[in-house]
């Protein structure tokens, strides 16, 4: 029989073509060899040994000790234990390590790797690595490849087949560290990798959620140097990668440099972020300032971090790092972060403080605000901020502040200055101010997560210098860094007008819900209904967004949250008060500026029936803050909307939270505010930040701020738009039409499930969907068999994300097929096969006794997808993972079963058909724990 080419190689082929190719290409690995057959620790003490000897000179006493340190760090019994174990072990390892001399001379330090010189230490790479449980009498695990230096386990690689999802890779390693599995081999462990040929090659560190592991990406953003690992030379994916991620200079570099412990949770640097640095670095050994433009939710501020830290270690003469921002609230949020990652940066909270840090050499890390530099309120207000001022003004302020120095004042170091949100603060006087106070011995480093506008990229460039880094929103939205915006312009006076069309919106957005679904609506329409009825703007906007919290289900079910921009302090309280009537009450906070104080009533207060501005501003704060300080009801507001997101369901503001306020799940943005440019792209970036369950960041605008587009919504840098003060290329796909961009996914999604199910055959009933993506043993011979389970394994995972991604979809416009410009036929269509496929998923899932994967987002879409699917589903009779074989035939007599079965709306066949459901979750038993117990 002639031989068949194997396209997709087995998993163990993949393995042993990664292992050859690292060690061939570099040739400083060495091939420890297949450990399956021995138990083994993360902690090969002979080559340690003999590093430390050889490499580090340590005499065997020196090296004894050195040894039993790391183990002493290393060695932990849980996981529970495993993060404060990996953070010892880290620590250790990037820090000198303290030995003793002979008696009567000081300890001297060694290192356990030679982090500045690659070469002299030992790399070596082994598979099938066994390891000991720490439950007895259960088999072992064996993680696919280890790679050790100088005998210490830092990265682990678990290696998939292409056509096997680089998630499964990614659960191999999460299953290692927990309980009663591997944990303590992880403690040494600072790169969990996994990967296939399809999908390359992602990465994370302990106790990442699969969520949050990264792919690794080279080229990323602009500039980046090109590697010597190219497309070209090595178009296999996982090859290249593999080989850019192990090279020894590579590996060391970014364990040490771009790793970090922040409050209990280990993070490694996104590729933007390595590559930021690297590129950084090279300005700083020059002392050439310049700007980093990361996009909102890329995390610039841990790139400050691992900067600063690099600063410390590396720079020459006595180094020193200053933080500056503008706003309060970035202030100490750039100081909480740094006390989070251990280091203790000094926040000076006045100027004079700030001086008197700068004129010392006690504070090697210093966090301000920019207005510190002013010299003092009065030195301030008399030059306001901004471009217009003559140049006497400016010298007299800057006079002013150069006599209120002190006497010899110098500050002391090598200063490096790292500039928050440049883009703010790049010209006028403070900025001058702020030179002026640091001294001609600094270098600066502008921060932004905006593109910068066209008046002033000018300006910003000349103060800082060009582009250190940059990547824009739309690269971080393809690495899947952050999530796309959708837009959507409500105009609420037309859409809202009287009591007739109400009920008609009430129908068409209600027109595919089962009774039961209505019903349950009907007591909050009531609601909706007064509100409608008046003809106050601020009511009926309220209406829409409660419509909103109960017609979309992403915010009815609780998967996320959303933000209010009021255009004023006191219209942010009329929203709170009209928010207490409907069912958003005791949902929803105001967090602004304001604090109801008594002295703010004596030039407002009405003494009579109706209440001023004031007054109606200090009963409502004061009633919504319920006795608690204005700071402490905003730290638990912010809290809350962050952490317990189902019950605070929305946040209400005017200037703070819409820059540095990072909380997942916001996905819902209300702007009824007049915004441009810097601070409208902040705030919409405030739902652009990834969960599994969002999509989608949507922006709801009332303000008609981008003169409702009627063309491409990238058009929005012409004319007179929000966003005109930028150059188009800067903004280029940050906003797309919401129901534009709906209806272009959904068409996709029902092209792609069509092309899926090409293969099956006419009619296309249910016994051909079964026999395309489901093989009967009985008809296969016994040696093909394992070749069609992978095959047809592997359509079914096919076909079950098209499915899943089609209702996805469909729900997200399933009320407004009409407005996204369906015809009420074709929504009927699509409505019939959108439910049509689901069922048809869900009886192949039955029949091949596949389990399905019910991740936060499936959760969702079942959520979802139940409350428009009116049609009888199939049932699930049994999880045969919960329950034994012989429990499931005994749970109940087989003739209800073969009953059940057979009065299926979604037929499986009868008693032939249960049969088959029963052997194929045996088998999919049998085929997943092969692999660990091939008896």
């Amino acid at each position: 029989m002639q031989q068949v080419n194997i396209i997709t190689k087995p998993e163990r082929e993949v393995q042993n073509r990664v292992i050859n190719l690292v060690c061939n290409v570099h040739s400083e690995y060495q091939y420890a060899g297949n450990l399956e057959e021995q138990e083994n620790k993360n902690i090969r003490e002979d080559v340690l040994r003999y590093f430390l000897m050889t490499r580090q000179g340590l005499n065997a006493i020196q090296t004894d000790e050195t040894v039993r340190k790391l183990k002493e760090a290393a060695y932990t019994a849980n996981a529970g234990e495993l993060y404060n174990a990996n953070k010892d072990t880290y620590n250790l390892l990037t820090a000198r390590v303290q030995v003793r001399q002979q008696q009567g001379r000081l300890c001297t330090q060694t290192s356990l790797i030679d982090w500045q010189h690659p070469e002299r230490n030992i790399f070596e790479i082994a598979e099938e690595v066994t390891v000991k449980r720490n439950v007895e009498d259960i088999k072992h695990r064996r993680p696919d490849v280890v790679v050790y230096v100088n005998g210490i386990a830092l990265a682990v690689i678990e290696l998939k087949r292409d056509d096997v999802s680089v998630n499964d890779a990614i659960r191999q390693n999460i299953r290692n560290q927990e309980y009663g599995e591997i944990a303590p081999f992880f403690s040494t462990v600072q790169l969990l990798m996994a990967g296939n040929g399809s999908q390359g090659l992602w990465y994370g560190v302990i106790h990442t959620p699969e969520r949050f592991y990264i792919k690794w990406k080279e080229p990323c953003g602009t500039p980046c140097p090109v590697s010597e690992f190219n497309e070209h030379d090595y178009p296999n994916l996982l090859d290249r990668s593999i080989l850019q991620m192990l090279k020894p200079a590579r590996l060391l570099e970014f364990i040490h440099d771009c790793i970090v412990f922040d409050a209990g949770v280990k993070k490694a640097a996104r590729p933007n972020q390595y590559f930021a640095i690297k590129a950084a670095r090279e300005r700083i050994e020059k002392k050439e300032g310049g700007i980093i433009w990361h996009s909102q939710g890329s995390g610039k501020s841990l790139t400050m971090a691992w900067m600063a830290r690099w600063i410390m270690e590396n720079v020459p003469d006595d180094p020193r790092v200053v933080i500056i921002t503008d706003r309060d609230e970035l202030d100490g949020q750039i100081e909480q972060l740094f006390l989070n990652v251990d280091e203790k940066p000094y926040r000076a909270v006045s100027g004079r403080k700030l001086i008197e840090a700068l004129n010392g050499n006690e504070h090697k890390l210093i966090c301000t605000l920019i207005h510190k530099f002013g010299g003092g309120a009065a030195l301030y207000e008399a030059v306001t901020v901004g471009d217009k001022k003559s140049q006497r003004q400016m010298e007299e302020f800057l006079r002013e502040i150069r006599d209120s120095l002190p006497a010899g004042y110098k500050p002391k170091g090598n200063i490096f200055v790292f500039v928050d949100e440049c883009h703010r603060t790049q010209g006028g006087v403070l900025h001058e101010a702020m030179k002026l106070c640091l001294g001609e011995n600094k270098m600066m480093i502008g921060f932004t997560g905006t593109p910068l506008l066209n008046k002033d990229k000018k300006t910003t460039l000349e103060q800082f210098g060009p582009w250190i880094h940059t990547y824009k929103f739309d690269e971080a939205v393809k690495d899947d860094v952050i999530r796309d915006l959708r837009y959507e312009s409500r105009s609420i006076d037309q859409a809202l007008a009287g009591s007739e069309e109400i009920d008609q919106l009430f129908a068409k957005k209600t027109a595919r819900l089962t009774p039961s679904a209505k019903d349950a609506l009907m007591s909050r329409w009531a609601t909706f209904r007064k509100l409608f009825s008046s003809k106050e703007r601020t009511q009926r906007i309220v209406a829409d967004i409660c419509r909103d919290f109960s017609m979309i289900d992403y915010l009815d079910k609780g998967f996320g949250n959303a933000m209010l921009v009021a255009g004023d302090i006191y219209q942010a309280y009329r929203y709170w008060k009209e928010f207490q009537e409907t069912e958003l009450a005791g949902h929803c906070a105001v967090v602004t500026s304001y604090e109801p104080m008594d002295v703010a009533l004596s030039d407002g207060h009405s003494g009579g029936g109706n209440k001023t501005e004031e007054e109606f501003k200090y009963h409502t704060a004061r009633e919504m803050m319920n006795g608690k300080s204005p700071e402490e009801f905003e730290s638990w507001a912010k809290s809350e909307f962050i952490d317990n997101y189902k019950s605070m369901k929305l946040l209400i503001v005017v200037d703070k939270l819409l820059t540095g306020f990072d909380a997942p799940h916001a996905t819902y943005l209300y702007i009824d505010k007049e915004m441009r440019d810097h601070t409208l792209f902040q705030a919409i970036c405030r739902v652009n930040r990834k969960t599994d369950e969002k999509d989608y960041g949507y922006i709801i605008d009332y303000k008609n701020l981008f003169n409702t587009i009627s063309q491409a919504i990238e058009d929005y840098t012409n004319g007179s738009g929000a966003f005109s003060g930028y150059d188009r290329c800067d903004v280029e796909g940050l906003l797309k039409s919401r129901l534009a961009q709906a209806k272009d996914d959904l068409d996709k999604a029902i092209e792609y499930i069509k092309e899926v199910c090409e293969g099956v055959k006419p009619p296309k009933s249910i016994d051909d969907y079964f026999h395309y993506f489901v093989y009967d043993e009985r008809t296969v011979p016994e040696e093909d068999q394992m070749a069609v389970t992978i095959k047809k394994t592997s359509l079914r995972e096919v076909f079950y994300e098209a499915c899943r991604s089609l209702t996805r979809k469909y729900l997200a416009i399933a009320t407004e097929m009409k407005e996204a410009g369906y015809t009420e036929e074709k929504s009927v269509q699509i409505d019939t096969l959108v439910k049509d496929y689901d069922r048809t998923m869900r009886a192949v899932m039955l029949r091949s006794g596949d389990q399905t994967d019910l991740g936060a987002y499936e959760s969702e879409m079942r959520a979802l997808l139940d409350r428009y699917v009116t049609a009888k589903t199939s049932r699930k009779l049994g999880e045969l993972d919960d329950i034994s074989f012989l429990d499931f035939i005994d749970s109940k007599p087989t003739d209800e079963i073969y009953k059940e079965l057979e009065n299926s709306e979604y037929e499986l066949g009868g008693r032939p058909g249960s049969a088959e459901t029963i052997t194929g979750n045996v088998r999919r038993v049998i085929n997943r724990k092969h692999d660990q117990n091939p008896e």
